[in-house]
């Protein structure tokens, strides 16, 4: 099954890729550099944001460098797949500063999270006085990358 992408002009993907590199860009800038002035751009821009394409804007943070060395990924299955032990569970991990992502996954486990600390000591607190005291947790399976080979936002075409 093919999922139909929204249909975008070359300069709103021009637009969209100069964004997702420096989101600070300026309108004008971003003119210059796909080739029309800079009303169309920022009409453009507001379309794809009206049309959910463009969802936000932020800035990058380096963790390490706020003293956050520590990224680990962590596999949770819970003991009971039903919609308030999800909600339950979910509920809990947003309560959490140290979980930075958290996506419901298919396959063997329910979670998928990327749990960020101080060292690993840091970790081995929260996991032991946070994420195995969250209801319904039955598994955890930690896995400690060990180079991020590459990143990125979001994939643009």
């Amino acid at each position: 099954m093919r999922v139909e992408s929204p249909r975008l002009d070359p300069f709103e993907i021009r637009i969209l890729r100069l964004l997702r590199q420096d989101g600070r860009m300026s309108v004008q800038d971003i003119a210059a550099q796909v080739g029309l002035s800079a009303t169309p751009v920022a009409r453009r821009i507001r379309a794809l944001e009206s049309r959910g394409i463009i969802t936000g804007y932020s800035a990058l943070i380096d963790e390490p460098a706020l003293g956050y060395g520590i990224s680990v990924f962590v596999s949770v299955q819970l003991d009971r797949q039903i919609d308030r032990a999800l909600e339950e569970f979910e509920a809990a991990v947003r309560s959490f500063p140290e979980v930075v992502d958290c996506w419901l996954m298919t396959g063997s486990r329910d979670y998928l999270l990327r749990i960020v600390t101080e060292s690993l000591g840091s970790y081995e607190t929260f996991l032991t006085g946070k994420l195995t005291r969250v209801p319904g947790v039955s598994n955890i399976e930690s896995s400690i990358p060990i180079r991020r080979v590459k990143s990125g936002i979001a994939r643009t075409p």
